[in-house]
């Protein structure tokens, strides 16, 4: 079962990433973020958000052609986007696994629906709908689901 842990909306890029510093104060180390949502919805903002209050100080940007992008900050970050796989065949032999398994940081995912029955059941979701492929800002609506122990 899934917690609805907040659902709001946001009008600007900085509020996005407000919400997901909100929720990097409580992710555990080894915590896995689910990102859903159409191009342009705010993934990558988001994940620049969970940055930002993790302490990495570098920029954040989408990974979309290296596919992974590892951060170190106050706390580790793994930035993933599986935008250009085809299916969890694709990220297995890219090495997702061992991320969700193994990585001592918070863990990221963009376009998670690809991972498949990789996605690991107490990950963390988030839900991006609005924006627009080409909306540096617009009202986004965002729903952030945790694990039903929390």
């Amino acid at each position: 079962m899934r917690k609805i842990w907040e659902q709001t909306e946001t009008v600007s890029v900085e509020e996005t990433r407000a919400l997901a510093g909100r929720l990097a104060a409580v992710l555990p180390d080894g915590a896995v973020v689910c990102l859903y949502g159409d191009l342009g919805a705010g993934k990558t903002c988001f994940v620049q958000g969970l940055a930002r209050a993790l302490g990495v100080r570098r920029p954040v940007g989408s990974p979309t052609f290296t596919l992974i992008n590892e951060y170190r900050g106050e706390r580790g970050l793994a930035h993933i986007d599986l935008y250009r796989l085809r299916g969890a065949a694709d990220a297995f032999g890219l090495g997702v696994e061992e991320y969700l398994e193994h990585f001592d940081g918070v863990v990221a995912i963009e376009w998670a629906e690809r991972l498949g029955e990789l996605a690991p059941e107490g990950c963390w979701r988030v839900w991006l709908e609005g924006g627009g492929e080409d909306a540096a800002d617009g009202v986004r609506v965002i729903r952030v689901e945790g694990p039903a122990a929390v």
